[in-house]
């Protein structure tokens, strides 16, 4: 049960009231953005929530138990801090979200009716459309170690424990050529293999992108140079003189860690669980393997 601040639940009781939403959004990069419906800023908290952005809430709805409620907010890329590169670039990925239902007319009659964080963010020419989810959502995510068959662990953390730091796993190189938004190719590294960076990682340390960490869907060793391409364009131009950190990827297969990364000690998998492929086979008259023997020696 919520409880109404006195001011607000007399307001309510009123014939007319003077009503509005407001969204304080804490980004992953620490920024802190407020907007509101009203037709003016008005300002609680320490935060200055924006009018003028053309946000509007659809039906939020509440759940009992584990279910995940929440609802969406959609507007028009109008506000100066809310720009339509941001939105492509993932900032307001996951951002925590408080919706408030505030009395305009005194900021200090308001009542929080949820807190989240952002979900899928959809955009079309001149608008967006923001998922919020409940808390709940949360317990969806997966956390903790997983059996499976591959690797729970991310290539260089506390549990893999490969040094992202050594030559051979990573390199810090300026672009040479690029195509402007996904393909782009560096000179730095052509020495590496093919496909020792596909499901890599690019971190941007200069140029328009600096910051921003993107996901490496296929790397070629073509020449002179090692060609890169990532999973989405950017919103951002990439432009020949950039410089860039790429790691190594790892596919999460007990094979590539052995051989790859001469980490199978620390591999946090279960290579040899039986699949589907195992529980439904049957034994052939001649089939070798059924001997009781391990199958993988």
């Amino acid at each position: 049960m919520r409880t109404l601040d006195p001011g607000l639940a007399t307001h309510l009781g009123e014939g007319v009231t003077t009503l509005c939403h407001c969204w304080k959004l804490l980004r992953r990069d620490g920024v802190v953005m407020g907007f509101t419906d009203h037709d003016r800023d008005l300002g609680f908290a320490g935060v200055v929530f924006q009018a003028g952005t053309g946000l509007e809430a659809a039906e939020v709805a509440s759940e009992l138990g584990f279910a995940i409620g929440g609802g969406e907010v959609s507007g028009a890329l109008t506000a100066a801090s809310l720009t339509e590169d941001d939105l492509a670039a993932g900032l307001y990925d996951d951002a925590n979200v408080e919706v408030w239902l505030v009395n305009w007319a005194d900021a200090d009659q308001r009542l929080l009716l949820e807190v989240g964080s952002t979900g899928e963010v959809k955009r079309s020419e001149h608008a967006f459309t923001a998922e919020v989810r409940g808390l709940m959502h949360r317990y969806n995510e997966e956390n903790g170690r997983i059996y499976r068959t591959t690797c729970s662990a991310d290539l260089g953390d506390a549990k893999c424990r490969v040094n992202l730091a050594d030559p051979d796993f990573s390199a810090t190189v300026t672009v040479t050529v690029s195509d402007g938004h996904l393909g782009f190719g560096a000179e730095g590294i052509a020495s590496f293999a093919d496909d020792w960076f596909t499901a890599g990682q690019v971190t941007w340390l200069s140029g328009t992108n600096t910051g921003s960490a993107v996901d490496v869907k296929a790397h070629r060793a073509v020449p002179g140079r090692g060609e890169i391409m990532l999973w989405q364009p950017l919103s951002r131009a990439i432009a020949v003189g950039d410089s860039f950190r790429i790691t190594a990827g790892c596919n999460k297969r007990f094979d590539t860690c052995r051989a790859k990364f001469a980490n199978g000690a620390n591999f946090r998998g279960f290579p040899h669980m039986p699949g589907n492929d195992f529980v439904v086979r049957y034994p052939l008259s001649g089939e070798p393997g059924f001997d009781g023997g391990s199958f993988f020696r």
